[in-house]
């Protein structure tokens, strides 16, 4: 099911673009990386704004957690005339979430796209639907500038853009609020988004020492593009 279902639409999406696109895989991973943001557009633009009126309504949580800290019951009654729900703090993990299945998924997609040997070739040609003719495709050219997309980076260029792009994404979609009077905030939420910030970041930079470059490139992508949301939000 997983194969059927994730892996191999976008194996074929990929050869797809690649194809269309002249046999440049550069502008196929930028192009499926634009299209897979726009799927994920709605559920990462309502995850902004919940955070934002969250933000906006902070001192009256702060007012209500402090004043009915004894009565759970009461607390939830006063944050629901407020519109304030705490489980929708949980929505914000749901864009990086969903990014894990397609990160398991992208790397089987260049594992056996580009592939080299004997049995990623034999798996290419059971993965690809009719209609695709691979004798116009492969091999693949899989150099760009001083990478093999194939392979991870050796010089560790891409991880480390990785890091800083996604750190900079998450400071544009998760702007902590502003602290007053040096007090202490007890908001879960922000919490939850400067632990994000920094953990994220890091884990998905480390990842990337492994990654095929390629796939370091459609994370760049994707986290540029998330800026981009962030600033226009």
């Amino acid at each position: 099911m997983w194969d059927q279902f994730v892996v191999n639409p976008m194996l074929n999406a990929m050869l797809l673009l690649y194809d269309f696109l002249g046999n440049n895989l550069l502008l196929a991973i930028a192009v499926f990386t634009i299209i897979i943001r726009l799927i994920t557009l709605p559920l990462n633009i309502r995850q902004q704004r919940s955070m934002m009126k969250t933000q906006e309504i902070q001192p009256q949580i702060q007012a209500i957690q402090k004043k009915y800290k004894d009565n759970p019951q009461k607390m939830q009654e006063e944050f629901a005339k407020i519109g304030y729900n705490p489980a929708d703090t949980l929505t914000g993990c749901l864009p990086l979430i969903i990014q894990m299945p397609i990160l398991f998924g992208m790397f089987q997609v260049f594992r056996i796209m580009l592939g080299t040997t004997p049995q990623a070739l034999f798996e290419l040609t059971q993965r690809v639907y009719a209609g695709i003719d691979l004798s116009q495709i492969l091999p693949i050219n899989t150099q760009f500038f001083i990478w093999n997309l194939g392979q991870p980076d050796p010089f560790l260029i891409l991880p480390i853009l990785v890091f800083v792009t996604m750190f900079v994404q998450q400071k544009y979609l998760s702007p902590t609020p502003k602290k007053k009077d040096d007090k202490k905030q007890d908001d879960p939420t922000a919490a939850m988004t400067q632990s994000m910030q920094y953990t994220m970041p890091i884990m998905f930079g480390f990842f990337s020492l492994q990654f095929q470059a390629g796939l370091s490139l459609y994370f760049i992508f994707s986290n540029v593009i998330g800026i981009l949301q962030g600033l226009y939000m």
